[in-house]
């Protein structure tokens, strides 16, 4: 079961990457994290876990089991009777950026109760785009302050 949502971003694709690799900042531009707090001490890569806190859920570690420097990265979660793999994937477009998430659910739970995952799943994939397009393109802009991201 897979959720999907794409969005062009008017920012260079360095830009882009920059805000998406900088996992504990999304607070500040998504409304769907309330808290990202990274489980280890290693640079954000292949391996890291990070402890995600999301509105309405319980605190889950993600942990990256792919990473791909400036092009993206994927980390799944298990929780009791499903788990859940996102992936956050840039290609450059032009000037800009095409930005991908997805997020492909398993397990008993999710089977039953995808109808519903499914609308909650598609809303959060699209608000977390339009925040990171928002963010990327102030950023090109320069409206953010280089060190802000």
């Amino acid at each position: 079961m897979t959720v999907t949502d794409a969005i062009q971003i008017d920012a260079p694709i360095e830009v882009v990457w920059a805000v998406t690799e900088d996992v504990e900042r999304w607070p500040e531009w998504t409304p769907t994290m309330t808290s990202i707090r990274r489980a280890d001490d290693a640079p954000f890569g292949l391996g890291s876990s990070l402890r995600i806190k999301q509105p309405g859920q319980p605190e889950s570690v993600w942990t990256v089991t792919d990473y791909v420097p400036g092009t993206g990265f994927s980390w799944e979660t298990r929780r009791l009777g499903w788990g859940m793999v996102a992936s956050h994937h840039l290609q450059k477009q032009g000037a800009g950026t095409r930005n991908t998430l997805q997020l492909q659910a398993s397990g008993i739970v999710a089977r039953l109760l995808w109808p519903l995952l499914r609308i909650a799943v598609r809303h959060a994939l699209v608000q977390e785009n339009r925040g990171l397009k928002e963010r990327c393109e102030q950023e090109a802009s320069g409206m953010i302050n280089a060190s802000a991201i």
